[in-house]
């Protein structure tokens, strides 16, 4: 049932689910992975400081993937590890610690850097819209740039930190410190200008964000294994929601506690049908229905964090990268885990819109 914990599940293998394992994974944390337009590339930044690039080549049957292959076509390393990325067709972006903005034309052996925070960047994402990149930093501040000026075009401030973004222009939504969301109409005149700032419908502090493929809201996710839902309009308030995942309680009948130990989200992706995943602290990532209120899959546990995961923009493909999230400290931290990206293929069945079941409102 949608918002269950997920209860009884034991340490399984690294690679549970039988998902392909991507060849050459960064050899540190793995902090963004992302797709470019065409679903051809998939990229992935690291606290490596590297950036690295795949071709992905996919075999399509009636239900839907039935095969993938990833071969590495190139790497770049940076001065500072890469917090994000975000990719187009031929060049990769990504935020820095050291609060640089770095673009990567493929096929050249270095990136250049195009851009500048006071701090480290969180997020980055290129707008096709606008052809713009839009980055988000613990500056307190959202910047967008045209990569042909070493100035930015536009600076705004937020009221924290940030934690969480995603654009899906014209929407942009931001989640910060303190449990601010800020939401921004990219096409407005006076865009610059937030179009609200609230407080997040959750308790705890947020840890993803993502924008639904209407652009008519948002799912946000946070630290205690929980994701809101949430619409722009107030119209559309009665439609809110959030439910509890990425749980895990222990079974008291075995010796255990009964406890329920509650996990991260660390990634939430929009599927283009309107479902969408979330994947955890817990090495478990599942697939809802935001409709219908119903979790569609469920899928097993492996025995590291998922530290970041996105859709194929054709919505065949699912990334994630199993990656030690530093969530529980370093007394949990298992060196001789390698990092490792993975990449699921999405059967329709899976990932298709279900309808209510009865009595859910």
């Amino acid at each position: 049932m949608f918002g269950q914990p997920l209860g009884g599940m034991q340490t399984s293998p690294q690679n549970p689910n039988n998902d392909y394992a991507v060849p050459s994974s960064p050899a540190d944390g793995v902090s963004e992975v992302a797709f470019s337009p065409s679903s051809q590339f998939l990229v992935a930044s690291s606290w490596a400081a590297t950036l690295s690039c795949w071709e992905c080549q996919a075999q399509e049957a009636m239900g839907g993937v039935s095969a993938v292959q990833a071969t590495p076509r190139a790497q770049c390393t940076l001065q500072a590890p890469a917090l994000c990325c975000s990719a187009t067709n031929d060049m990769v972006f990504a935020g820095c610690g050291d609060g640089s903005l770095q673009m990567w034309r493929l096929g050249q052996p270095q990136a250049q850097q195009v851009g500048k925070h006071d701090a480290p960047i969180k997020h980055c994402f290129h707008v096709a819209e606008t052809n713009v990149v839009l980055t988000g930093g613990w500056d307190k501040s959202v910047r967008a740039w045209d990569c042909r000026t070493p100035n930015p075009v536009a600076t705004i401030p937020l009221p924290e930190r940030c934690y969480a973004m995603d654009v899906r222009h014209p929407l942009l939504v931001v989640g910060t410190a303190e449990r601010k969301v800020c939401i921004y109409d990219l096409s407005s005149a006076n865009w610059q200008q937030p179009y609200r700032v609230e407080d997040s419908p959750l308790r705890h502090q947020t840890r993803c964000v993502a924008a639904f493929p209407d652009r008519e809201g948002f799912a946000i996710g946070s630290i205690e294994g929980r994701v809101g839902i949430h619409h722009v309009d107030p119209k559309n308030a009665h439609r809110n929601f959030a439910f509890k995942c990425h749980r895990e309680t222990q079974d008291a009948r075995a010796g255990q506690t009964g406890l329920c130990n509650i996990y991260a989200v660390n990634s939430i992706a929009f599927h283009h049908l309107g479902t969408f995943a979330t994947a955890g602290s817990d090495g478990v990532y599942n697939y809802w229905d935001k409709d219908s209120k119903q979790r569609l899959m469920q899928f097993k546990k492996a025995a590291q964090t998922i530290s970041t995961a996105c859709f194929s923009p054709s919505g065949g493909l699912y990334a994630y990268a199993l990656s030690y999230d530093w969530s529980r400290g370093s007394e949990s931290h298992s060196p001789q885990i390698p990092n490792q990206i993975m990449i699921h293929r999405v059967q329709k069945d899976e990932i298709t819109q279900r309808n209510k079941k009865p009595g859910r409102k």
